[in-house]
């Protein structure tokens, strides 16, 4: 499994940590043990405009998930798929500002949104109400078992 997490935000960032966690959760997914994963962090200013330019909205926004193979969660009976899952662009300052108004600090808020991100670009979302309610309950099922073996 390729991932790559570059640190462009002028924050430190436990690199090997958050690539830790994306193996993990890729693997509790069942996602191909060759796809590629690539996570960006950024500053303030270069994820509003990638917001503006991608999803049309203005700001800073704390995670922008870009998939590429529209690879999905293997199932148990099934071969995962084997391709370039996508790119994350995650905004530590964001991270920080949200994780303090959580009262998780910005580690956690980060592991969140690197959680977040994969499943976007596995094909969840939370637009409506019981995507919403999958996507969260997996979202949390997956950081309380990592959390549980780091």
């Amino acid at each position: 499994m390729s991932i790559e997490v570059l640190n462009e935000s002028g924050v430190e960032l436990d690199i090997p940590r958050l690539a830790a966690l994306s193996r993990f959760v890729m693997d509790q997914l069942r996602v191909h043990p060759l796809a590629e994963l690539c996570i960006k962090a950024v500053d303030e200013p270069t994820i509003a405009a990638l917001n503006e330019q991608w999803m049309e909205k203005e700001g800073p926004t704390d995670v922008l998930a870009f998939p590429m193979d529209e690879l999905r969660p293997g199932l148990v009976n099934e071969a995962p798929e084997e391709g370039v899952l996508g790119d994350l662009v995650l905004c530590p300052a964001v991270a920080e500002k949200q994780g303090a108004t959580a009262g998780h600090g910005t580690e956690a808020e980060i592991e969140l949104l690197t959680v977040h991100g994969i499943l976007h670009l596995l094909g969840y979302d939370h637009a409506e109400p019981e995507e919403h309610q999958e996507m969260f309950g997996l979202q949390d099922q997956l950081l309380a078992a990592w959390r549980a073996e780091s």
